[in-house]
């Protein structure tokens, strides 16, 4: 079995990507945002943190995640917002796919990817990387033709704030940023 490494940094910001299982595409559907919302919100108040920066892409979302003052638990927050995810999801008629044996034997649902990816954002320069990242996806996967026309990302709060013009994101602003998707 594959030991991953995560890496904690006390009052870090983290830019992390969750993806479907089976990369079913449904994260853009009206529950699903609804669902996810919920979850992200019952889990601030438990645990606080700022979602910097989020998308929504029907099989996946990524997220700018920064944490509190010596806080290192990212990955505690993403497991539960999951979970809360999935329960409510399913409890309002969502479907999921037949999980394998091996994920039915851990008490996991066919949901989501057991495992998320995850990239400790190291200063400015890479934080305006990964939210220009989270911002462009949609066009990168061919959504939108311009970014401003997806509405299921925080594009539209950071253009109310004057961090971005409406016309940005023309062409890819980060080529050098690889992020598993």
């Amino acid at each position: 079995m594959r030991k991953y490494i995560r890496n904690y940094v006390p009052g870090g910001t983290y830019f992390l990507t969750a993806v479907t299982y089976g990369r079913r595409r449904f994260l853009t559907d009206e529950p699903a945002r609804q669902c996810l919302r919920e979850a992200i919100d019952v889990i601030k108040r438990r645990w606080p943190f700022e979602v910097v920066a989020v998308v929504l892409i029907p099989d996946h979302f990524h997220t700018v995640w920064a944490l509190p003052p010596g806080d290192t638990r990212y990955s505690a927050r993403l497991q539960k917002v999951k979970e809360i995810f999935t329960r409510t999801y399913l409890a309002a008629g969502g479907q999921e796919r037949k999980p394998t044996t091996s994920l039915a034997e851990h008490h996991q649902r066919g949901v989501w990817q057991p495992r998320f990816w995850e990239h400790t954002v190291r200063d400015e320069t890479d934080l305006k990387h990964c939210v220009d990242y989270v911002h462009w996806n949609p066009v990168k996967h061919g959504l939108v033709r311009r970014v401003i026309d997806y509405p299921w990302s925080t594009f539209h709060r950071y253009v109310k704030v004057g961090e971005y013009a409406g016309d940005w994101g023309d062409e890819d602003p980060c080529p050098e940023f690889e992020v598993p998707e």
